[in-house]
């Protein structure tokens, strides 16, 4: 797992990236405990259960939206920014890899046709104008 922390701010962490072949089977809490998006990971063997269980009604605020993407096939270079708009790094993401980004700015370039991607962020979504700028 690579941790980016901000050079402006070198205590505020911006974005993770977690590659498959870092899943074990030992669950891995990837993002810290305080971040509004929880990610976790790893390895099921056949048979493998958890109670069933539901999540409990809390209160949960947020002032920013937080994004991952996971990609299925093909390969993606993510590049990640710091929150006075410099890239920070530039990663390649294949398929298994996970990025996550809390705060600073992201691109994404397909790098291969047909690459296929998951995309999760925390919502409500109030649309592009109440969501984004662009750098």
């Amino acid at each position: 797992m690579r941790k980016l922390y901000s050079k402006v701010d070198p205590a505020l962490l911006l974005h993770i990236v977690n590659r498959k072949s870092e899943i074990t089977n030992q669950r891995i809490d990837i993002s810290p405990n305080e971040e509004f998006l929880q990610v976790s990971c790893f390895k099921l063997n056949e048979g493998k259960t958890f109670k069933a269980h539901k999540h409990i009604e809390n209160i949960r605020t947020t002032n920013i939206t937080q994004e991952s993407w996971i990609v299925i096939t093909g390969k993606i270079k993510a590049i990640l920014y710091d929150i006075d708009d410099t890239i920070l790094e530039e990663v390649v993401l294949e398929a298994g890899d996970c990025s996550i980004t809390f705060r600073g700015g992201h691109n994404y370039l397909s790098l291969e046709d047909n690459s296929t991607v998951y995309e999760y962020k925390t919502g409500p979504y109030f649309g592009i104008d109440k969501d984004k700028t662009f750098i």
